[in-house]
């Protein structure tokens, strides 16, 4: 069983179907979208019918694989974003079981503040004490807060490929911690 510990300032659960409103309200913020849509909102259908499914479909409590959501630690538990946990390339037919992707959504006032590095990071440490040791995350080129993110948790850029499954379509730098 994957643990995450809380830190000073953040706690960590699993996401479920339970949580479609803050899926749902976190997608409303078009810079947040920005680099996953073009900044198009997603719609209540679409969280509904199209990512609640695709969580359950690689969400393993066992192994820690879904998505954590990381809120305040502080007295108003505030949900700021997610951390996504799944095998890289599982829904490309490419499955690596052993390099796990990771991947960060967050309301966009929490930016610039290293919550997501400080929760990628808890992530992380949960992930490792389980026995994991590769990590892995896309991000498109333009999106250097993202990949800003990637080099705070040790991983360098591997190279550029085409990412398509069923809802994406374009070209990502990949980083891992790899040794190439």
């Amino acid at each position: 069983m994957v643990i995450v510990h809380p830190s000073e300032r953040l706690t960590y659960r699993r996401i479920s179907a339970a949580d479609s409103d803050f899926l749902f309200a976190i997608d409303q913020d078009e810079e947040v979208m920005r680099f996953l849509t073009g900044g198009r909102k997603t719609t209540r259908q679409e969280v509904d019918e199209v990512f609640i499914p695709r969580i359950e479909s690689f969400s393993n409590e066992e192994k820690g694989w879904g998505l954590w959501q990381a809120s305040l630690a502080d007295n108003t538990g505030e949900a700021l974003g997610w951390i996504l946990v799944r095998p890289m390339g599982f829904f490309t037919g490419n499955v690596q079981e052993h390099n796990l992707e990771l991947g960060w959504r967050f309301s966009r006032k929490s930016w610039g503040k290293g919550y997501a590095t400080e929760a990628a990071k808890a992530v992380i440490a949960g992930l490792r004490a389980a026995g994991y040791t590769t990590f892995s995350a896309i991000a498109l080129a333009d999106n250097h807060a993202s990949i800003n993110i990637m080099k705070k948790l040790g991983m360098h850029y591997v190279r550029t490929e085409r990412y398509t499954d069923a809802i994406f379509d374009d070209d990502v730098e990949v980083y891992s911690t790899a040794k190439q």
